[in-house]
């Protein structure tokens, strides 16, 4: 593959614990990942996002690390690793790893020792406080999870500080012991054979070292994660708990490590409010990180021109020479078949279909979560089956993050639908998704999972959709998407996209050189009558543009 391989590359994000099952545990595990490569490597992917696998409590589900250099038990061994990676670059799939930085598991040994003493050597790793004289405190920070960021810890006296869970303490990137010693286990995987790291809220990276209280916001607005209510985390400008120019200096320094390996990368994840901002400057330029995608386009209840389009100039505005990434699904957020959905289109083929063209018709790097493919809808869990434990704090107002978590169906008979051969699975598997099988979906020709393989095989040959330039044309239908992508030089493509289930038209400048789109799939395919585009509900249309 070309030096910059991930530039407008299609990656595919595996979640270990609801890929697939080798021993039959009912939990998914890195064998599993390599005996469905084939599958994988079908679908037309370049890469692999392989999220959190290392040894951990669990508490989150691996995204607490007690040891970055291992693999739990419950997925394997660093051998089922080494395996996978390389039955992965024989297929030319690169491996992509999710590195957890800003954080560790209480569990973590260097944790354990840094809360010893107020003296050891690593008494500065973690972020400590004094309680204020009433005992509360050391700030008004708030964790994202819910609550204060701050835990006592009865032997050493202080208040810890931790952005999520009280058992994910905050690491102190300000050390440059602790900056070395992350980079250190970021090199053990690239001596392996990575092809590159998703680095996890790296937003949550540094705090201010004056410690001082956040302003409130004066304009809160509801949670992303389908809570209807602005909760104590929004309720702050994060001035002092998110650091932007240190992260951007821990950028520059991740990359000049990374710089001395031949053709790896890193993407970043972005939060926040001003997260599309912060992503456009982290990858800045050749010193920063390489891509970053952030949540504008997997929050939101509706598709909608207006937001996709806004997301993009955003980026644009602040990163002359940035290269985004995009996502509409990942294993934190409710599937986009169901929140943009909802419950009219939610599980139609038609509306699942579409929502793949536009992702990957996107400049930057499109990332495809697991049984995105297939259409999947999120999963309603019951009280008594919900495993995270965001989801226990919040219900009911929202089950949690399990509902995108559950294991993949592979087919739709069978105890398990193919996924394991144990007695239970860690979560349920839907009926619905086993009607949506991979099984089934192989035998249907016009199936989600068909159109996936077709459309990114035609997009693999279009430059222009790989690496073009992009630039959005006139449209007042907010249910209409509408832009260019390519050059004057080497030729631009028109990408039009019907978001709703009513048919529409659009009217071109000039009209295209064929009449037919360029890339066709049954009746979603749209078709031009001069310069009018005639698009049928959910449809699209790609056509080239005259010179």
């Amino acid at each position: 593959m070309k030096k910059d391989w991930w530039r407008g590359a299609v990656v595919y994000q595996v979640y270990p614990r609801s890929f697939k099952d080798s021993n039959g545990d009912g939990i998914g595990d890195i064998k599993g990942i390599t005996q469905k490569l084939d599958y994988i490597k079908s679908l037309g992917v370049d890469a692999i996002w392989v999220s959190p696998f290392f040894p951990s409590p669990m508490k989150d589900f691996g995204y607490d690390v007690s040891d970055y250099q291992g693999v739990d038990p419950m997925f394997g061994n660093v051998a089922d690793f080494d395996e996978m990676l390389a039955e992965a670059h024989k297929r030319d799939i690169k491996i992509v790893i999710d590195m957890v930085l800003s954080h560790t598991s209480d569990q973590h040994d260097w944790f354990t020792e840094s809360r010893s003493s107020r003296n050891n050597p690593k008494a500065d790793w973690f972020v400590w406080a004094d309680a204020k004289p009433d005992g509360s405190p050391p700030n008004n920070w708030q964790s994202v999870f819910g609550g204060p960021s701050w835990e006592f810890d009865m032997r050493r006296g202080q208040y810890y500080m931790h952005n999520f869970l009280k058992e994910q303490p905050d690491l102190n990137l300000h050390s440059p012991q602790v900056r070395k010693a992350l980079l250190d286990s970021c090199r053990f995987w690239l001596n392996r054979g990575v092809d590159g790291f998703r680095l996890d809220a790296v937003t949550h990276f540094f705090h201010s070292r004056g410690m001082k209280d956040n302003p409130v916001n004066p304009n809160p607005r509801p949670s992303s994660f389908n809570i209807n209510f602005p909760v104590p985390f929004s309720m702050q400008l994060h001035e002092n708990n998110v650091q932007i120019p240190e992260t951007i200096s821990f950028a520059e320094e991740f990359r000049a490590m990374l710089d001395e390996y031949k053709d790896r990368m890193a993407v970043a994840e972005v939060g926040g409010e001003d997260g599309v901002a912060i992503a456009a400057r982290l990858t800045q330029g050749p010193k920063r990180l390489h891509t970053a995608y952030n949540f504008s386009l997997i929050s939101g209840s509706k598709a909608s021109m207006n937001h996709i389009r806004w997301a993009l100039e955003e980026h644009a505005k602040h990163g002359k020479d940035s290269w985004p990434s995009w996502a509409f699904s990942n294993h934190d957020v409710v599937r986009v078949a169901s929140r943009w959905g909802m419950d009219k289109h939610a599980g139609d083929p038609a509306f699942a279909r579409m929502l793949m063209t536009v992702l990957c018709s996107l400049r930057g790097t499109p990332f495809i979560y697991q049984g995105e493919e297939l259409g999947l809808t999120d999963a309603k869990i019951q009280f008594d089956e919900i495993q995270d434990p965001w989801g226990k704090y919040l219900y009911p107002m929202w089950q949690g993050r399990d509902g995108c978590r559950t294991p993949m169906p592979w087919t739709e008979g069978g105890k398990h639908a193919g996924f394991s051969s144990g007695k239970k699975t860690w979560l349920p598997i839907p009926a619905e998704h086993r009607k949506a099988s991979v099984a089934n979906q192989e035998k249907d020709k016009q199936s989600p999972l068909h159109f996936t393989r077709a459309f990114l095989a035609w997009r693999k040959a279009q430059d222009a959709l790989v690496t073009g330039d992009m630039d959005f044309l006139p449209c007042s239908d907010d249910d209409m998407l509408a832009f260019t992508r390519g050059d004057n030089k080497s030729g631009k493509l028109v990408c039009l996209f019907n978001l709703s289930a009513q048919a529409k038209s659009y009217d071109l400048h000039h009209a295209p050189k064929d009449g037919a789109s360029l890339f066709a799939f049954g009746a979603q395919t749209g078709h031009a009558d001069g310069r009018t585009i005639r698009l049928p509900p959910f449809g699209f249309y790609f056509g080239r543009l005259p010179s």
